[in-house]
C-alpha cells in the first residue's frame, strides 16, 4: 500500500527541497517518498505560486472596490444631509425670531456642544450665556407713545416729542428721557430711522443720484430702509426694499436686533427676483457696508445714497412705514414676535395684491409692477 501523505506533509517536504540544504533524493529517502513524486510536488508548488498571488491580488482589488464604493455612498450620504441641513437652517432663521431660536438650544446636551447648536440655529454662542433682565413695561409703553407721534409727525426732535407726551398724552417725562428711549429705539431727529443711520467712516458713501430723475418703469429705482416694530411685550425691527415706480414691496424680514445679517437676507431674496438700475438707502452703516454694497453692485446695480438730514430723500419707503403701521401695527398691538412676523406677512401680501392706491389710479402695487411686458414676480415669500 502506498502510503498517503498530509498536505502538511507535502508542504514540508517541498518547502526542504526548496532550501536546497539536502538534495531530493536524500529527502525522499529520509520520508520514503519517490524522488519522482517529490520532484513532481515541487513542479505543483512553483506552477501555483503566481496563481496563489493572483488570487491575493484579486482579493486585495475586490476589497478596495469594494471599499471604495463604501466611501462613495457614505460621501453621497454626507453630501445629502449638508444640503438638508443647509436647507433646514435657512428656513429656520428665515422663519423663526432670534429669540425662538435661541429658547430651541440645549445648553447641557452631552452630545452636540454649545457652538455646534449655535451655528446650527444660526445664533451668536454668547448669546446663549446671557441671561436678559426682564423688560420694563413702562419703558416699553414710552417707546410705543414715542413711536406712534414719530410715526405721525417725522419732523419732530427729541424736545417737540417731549412736549407732546407732556401734553397730549399726559406723561411726566424729561427730554433726556425720550433722547435716551429714542437712541434704544434707533431713531433719530428729523425722521425715524435705525441709529446705523451714523455711517462708519471706513466705508464710502454714494452719491444721491434720484435728483430730477424720471421714474418711467419698474425695478429702476428700489428703496431700503429699517423701520422700529412694538410689540405688546418689546419690539422688533422691519427691513423693507421698495419699488419706487409701483411701490410695490419685493421683499421684507423681521428681526429683534438691529445686527446687518437680516438686511443682507432682505437684500439676497430681491436680487434672486430680479436686479434695480438703481438701489437707493441713508447713509447708515448696514446700507455702507461692503457686504450690503458688494450685493448691487455685483448684479449690476448703482448705489445712491440719501443727503443727511433729508427726511423726504426717502418718501416713498417713509410713506410704506406710516401706512403699516396706522393700519396694521397699532391697530393690532401684537403680543409676540410670531404674531408680528404672521400678521405684518398678511398685511404687506395685502398691501401688494389687495389694496388701492389712489396715486396708482386706483391699482394695486402689483398690478403696476405686473404691467411691464414679460415681467415674471414670484411675489412675497418671507
Amino acid at each position: 500500500m502506498r502510503k498517503q501523505h498530509s498536505p502538511e506533509e507535502k508542504s514540508r517536504m517541498v518547502l526542504e527541497v526548496l532550501h536546497g540544504e539536502n538534495t531530493i533524493s536524500e529527502i525522499a529517502s529520509r520520508n520514503n517518498v519517490h524522488p519522482n513524486l517529490l520532484t513532481r510536488w515541487k513542479t505543483q508548488v512553483i506552477k501555483g505560486m503566481p496563481q496563489l498571488f493572483e488570487n491575493e491580488t484579486s482579493k486585495t482589488q475586490k476589497q478596495n472596490r469594494d471599499n471604495e464604493r463604501e466611501k462613495e455612498e457614505l460621501y453621497k450620504q454626507i453630501g445629502k444631509l449638508t444640503t438638508q441641513m443647509e436647507w433646514l437652517k435657512k428656513n429656520l432663521i428665515t422663519n423663526t425670531s432670534t429669540h425662538e431660536r435661541q429658547a430651541m438650544a440645549e445648553p447641557h446636551h452631552r452630545g452636540i456642544p454649545v457652538s455646534v447648536q449655535a451655528s446650527l440655529l444660526g445664533i451668536n454662542r454668547t448669546s446663549l450665556y446671557y441671561k436678559p433682565h426682564p423688560l420694563d413695561r413702562d419703558d416699553i409703553a414710552i417707546k410705543s407713545a414715542i413711536d406712534r407721534v414719530y410715526t405721525k409727525h417725522p419732523e419732530y426732535g427729541y424736545r417737540r416729542i417731549t412736549k407732546w407726551l407732556q401734553k397730549y398724552e399726559g406723561m411726566s417725562i424729561n427730554h433726556k428721557s425720550v433722547l435716551r428711549h429714542m437712541h434704544e429705539m434707533g431713531i433719530q431727529a428729523i425722521y425715524p430711522r435705525p441709529n446705523t443711520s451714523k455711517p462708519n467712516p471706513a466705508n464710502p458713501v454714494y452719491p444721491y443720484l434720484l435728483s430730477g430723475l424720471a421714474i418711467t418703469k419698474p425695478n429702476q429705482v428700489w428703496s431700503i430702509d429699517i423701520t422700529y416694530i412694538p410689540i405688546r411685550k418689546s419690539w422688533l425691527y422691519l427691513a423693507a426694499i421698495l419699488d419706487w415706480y409701483s411701490r410695490c414691496v419685493i421683499d421684507w424680514q423681521i428681526d429683534d436686533t438691529l445686527e446687518i445679517g437680516f438686511v443682507l437676507t432682505t437684500c439676497e431674496n430681491a436680487l434672486k427676483k430680479t436686479a434695480p438700475v438703481i438701489m437707493n438707502s441713508d447713509q447708515g452703516s448696514h446700507f455702507t457696508s461692503p457686504q450690503y454694497t458688494a450685493l448691487f453692485i455685483n448684479a449690476g446695480s448703482k448705489i445712491s445714497m440719501d443727503h443727511r438730514g433729508r427726511a423726504y430723500d426717502n418718501i416713498f419707503i417713509e410713506r410704506l412705514w406710516r401706512t403699516v403701521k396706522y393700519e396694521d401695527v397699532y391697530p393690532h398691538q401684537y403680543d409676540t414676535p410670531r404674531e408680528a412676523r404672521i400678521g405684518i406677512k398678511q398685511y404687506l401680501d395685502y398691501y401688494n395684491n389687495v389694496r388701492l392706491h389712489q396715486s396708482l389710479g386706483y391699482l394695486t402695487p402689483m398690478e403696476v409692477y405686473l404691467a411691464a411686458k414679460g415681467l415674471i414676480f414670484p411675489g412675497l415669500d418671507n
